[in-house]
């Protein structure tokens, strides 16, 4: 199966770059790669060039990117108000169109973003078609929530499991009351279960993203002062979650200041500094530092120069 390479990590530290040329390296050595991004303001294509997609796009030989849908976690949402409104109505409980929008209201689903990603993520599970599959996480508020959504959505799957399955027993009984007992033979239990798939898919993506064998979750900063206590904290709250790290990278360090210019050299000890505080604030932890990148570089020409920079410990998972 495949194994997954996660990097997470608050907005505008690098991510989305850092996994594009993660991918183009790893494709570079010859293993079949996919890059999802699940942030919803998706800016992956562009790293290629490539303007916005929501289709899996081929970049090259063995690289494929594909940028996640909000629409694929309302609709594995719709699913389940959908069979549960049938179990209410085969009850008798009338519900129109405007009480069932009620129950699901579009584009504002609580979680939606992350339930997206944990549709995706269930897909990919027990991928044998890709060797690596590189994920572009959202900023770390969507990132925790996607890891507590498995365990809030399995309580809810539950609980409006058993509410469906009160609402069947007492239809079976009425229904049986009437049609006599052939009527529970005639009924067909082995149709597809929404409740039991959705599920099925947290448990998948639970297990997935507690497995050291399978994911390598990276940590991104950047080297300045409010960086250190922030990453400090998520790398603290993924251990919770059970979640294996083992890398912190240091993204867009200035370790080669022109000596004419006092600015650069200011920011160049700063980041030395900050590095070293992350360093003893992690000490468990392995740090990587990546150089800054010419900031005239864009899209493509940013991710190759930054794949042709990465250290073994970012390219082997």
């Amino acid at each position: 199966m495949s194994s997954f390479v996660c990097y997470g990590g608050k907005g505008g530290v690098g991510k989305t770059t850092l996994a594009a040329a993660t991918g183009v390296a790893t494709a570079q050595r010859g293993e079949k790669t996919l890059v999802i991004s699940t942030d919803p303001a998706h800016s992956l294509a562009d790293a290629f060039d490539g303007g916005q997609s929501r289709d899996r796009t081929q970049v090259d030989d063995e690289l494929w990117i594909e940028e996640l849908s909000p629409e694929a976690g309302e609709n594995a949402y719709r699913v389940l108000v959908d069979s549960l409104a049938a179990e209410l109505r085969s009850a008798g409980i009338r519900l129109d169109d405007a009480e069932i929008e009620r129950l699901f209201t579009a584009g504002v689903i609580p979680g939606s973003d992350e339930l997206a990603a944990i549709e995706t993520l269930a897909a990919h599970s027990t991928d044998t078609e890709f060797d690596r599959i590189i994920v572009d996480t959202a900023p770390t508020g969507h990132t925790l929530r996607l890891l507590e959504l498995p365990e809030v959505l399995r309580e809810t799957v539950a609980a409006a499991d058993s509410l469906r399955g009160q609402l069947r027993r007492t239809v079976d009984t009425a229904r049986s009351a009437v049609f006599g007992p052939a009527y529970l033979f005639g009924r067909n239990r082995e149709e597809p279960d929404d409740f039991e798939a959705m599920a099925g898919r947290m448990d998948r993506v639970r297990k997935l993203l507690t497995d050291p064998e399978r994911v390598d979750f990276r940590v991104v900063c950047l080297p300045e002062s409010m960086a250190v206590a922030e990453t400090t904290r998520l790398v603290a709250q993924l251990a919770t979650a059970g979640v294996p790290v083992e890398t912190v990278v240091a993204n867009r360090v200035l370790t080669t200041a022109d000596s004419d210019c006092q600015r650069c050299q200011a920011t160049e000890t700063a980041h030395r500094e900050q590095i070293e505080r992350l360093t003893a604030a992690l000490d468990d932890y392995r740090v990587v530092q990546l150089p800054a990148v010419d900031p005239a570089l864009s899209g493509p020409a940013t991710v190759d120069r930054i794949a042709s920079q990465l250290p073994d410990a970012l390219t082997v998972a």
